[in-house]
């Protein structure tokens, strides 16, 4: 990443007179002198990082260290209301609209569609005083983000709120929009309504099969067999003995549901537990460990969960007040949604050599700690009007202390599906004196 292509994308995604124009527009910023709207704005996603106390004390502490008007504790948590609600609210709708019209980086057998999303909720306890607001399953109060990732920009693309208690799966819409996408989720969306939606508007799709389903076998294009196959066979039956032998693969056409919906099932035989089924509507140019590999690449969602409670302290939010919460909701969720498109900026144009990487991709979770370091750095660049050094500067950091220090001995299913291999590590020279 270059100090422009830095510059670039903060100013983008944080300009002073977009955030300006924002808060007024929202009634934050009102005629009030000892509010700075923006800088209160750009402190909120500070805050979202800091590594100490809790979050509303950070914001304000941060947002009097930038040498604004210092008000009391109270009006300052006043603040915390439906207009910095709304505002935070458009602010993150307008960082991912920008997230979303990125060009995906999607070679080999991630490719064939526009790009594959991958869809799951993570959840947030609050304060029990939420809890006629935000009900979870047990006697505390937790809200839920339904998340959508983007794979081929690495980065979260939507998401909205709801209580805890609800499920998950009605949170998933599928309709024309999604038509040409790749969907990875977990079996906690899984329904026969859902597969027949994704052969309507045309959604590629992965998922494992759930143990209660009894799809029928139509026809078999790979499997080891004991006997004549009967079109028609309950999979039970099927993956008994009286038919399957324990080869490598199975693949196999199926029906599910009442409406018989036609479907291709695929299983992978795992070191210890047997075989791992999965079904989906990809043709067969795909084998089945590759459907399988794909599945794996859902694992990238539970990587940002983890991202944004570790490093953007989703789960360390102390408010009181729903709007309060949900405002800093959104601002962990804006400063996941910043660093992984840093990652992915420098990511996809880091050159190779034949196929092979020679430098290591950057790691969120280590970008993330470089920024919240230097947020009032970041701050003060942006302000200025010619700081094209301190921008190469800060690229130049961000690079060296964002690189993955783990990545050639274990890259993720991703990477070598991206087929990032790591350049031959350099053989040490012996000193003469080691052989005397």
């Amino acid at each position: 990443m270059t100090g422009a292509e830095l510059q670039h994308l903060m100013e983008t995604m944080l300009p002073d007179t977009l955030l300006g124009e924002l808060a007024v527009a929202t009634g934050f910023q009102q005629r009030d002198r000892k509010r700075d709207a923006v800088k209160f704005l750009r402190t909120m996603l500070v805050a979202a990082a800091s590594p100490s106390g809790g979050r509303q004390a950070d914001i304000m502490r941060h947002y009097f260290e930038m040498g604004t008007p210092r008000v009391v504790r109270g009006s300052f948590y006043d603040w915390f209301g439906p207009p910095l609600e709304e505002t935070m609210a458009q602010l993150s709708e307008m960082v991912m609209s920008w997230a979303r019209a990125q060009p995906v980086d999607l070679p080999g057998i991630l490719g064939g569609v526009r790009d594959w999303l991958i869809v799951d909720s993570e959840t947030v306890k609050l304060d029990k005083l939420l809890l006629a607001e935000y009900p979870s399953t047990g006697d505390y109060a937790a809200l839920k983000v339904h998340k959508t990732l983007s794979v081929g920009t690495g980065t979260v693309v939507d998401y909205h709120l709801s209580p805890a208690r609800e499920h998950d799966s009605p949170h998933l819409t599928l309709n024309e929009s999604w038509r040409g996408m790749g969907l990875l989720v977990d079996l906690g969306y899984a329904s026969v309504a859902r597969l027949r939606e994704c052969q309507t508007y045309g959604v590629s799709i992965v998922i494992r099969l759930k143990d209660d389903w009894k799809p029928k076998v139509q026809r078999v294009a790979r499997a080891d067999l004991k006997k004549t196959f009967v079109p028609g066979t309950d999979l039970d039956l099927f993956l008994d003995d009286v038919y399957l032998t324990l080869g490598n693969v199975v693949d196999v056409d199926v029906t599910v549901g009442a409406t018989d919906l036609p479907l291709r099932l695929v299983g992978v035989r795992a070191p210890v537990k047997g075989y791992r089924f999965y079904l989906t509507n990809l043709g067969r140019h795909l084998g089945p460990h590759q459907i399988a590999d794909l599945y794996r690449v859902r694992w990238e969602i539970e990587t940002n969960n983890k991202l944004d409670k570790s490093s953007h302290r989703l789960a360390d939010i102390d408010a009181r007040g729903g709007a309060a919460v949900r405002a800093m909701v959104h601002a962990s969720l804006i400063s996941s949604v910043l660093v992984n498109s840093i990652v992915h900026v420098h990511n996809r144009v880091t050159p190779t050599e034949t196929g092979r990487r020679m430098r290591p991709p950057l790691h969120a979770g280590l970008v993330a700690r470089m920024l919240a370091t230097a947020a009032f750095r970041i701050a003060e660049t942006l302000e200025r009007d010619d700081a094209t050094a301190e921008w190469e500067k800060l690229a130049e950091i961000i690079v060296h202390t964002g690189e993955d220090p783990n990545w050639r001995t274990r890259p993720s299913i991703l990477d070598q599906l991206r087929g990032w291999r790591a350049a031959p590590a350099a053989k040490k020279k012996v000193s003469s004196r080691a052989h005397a």
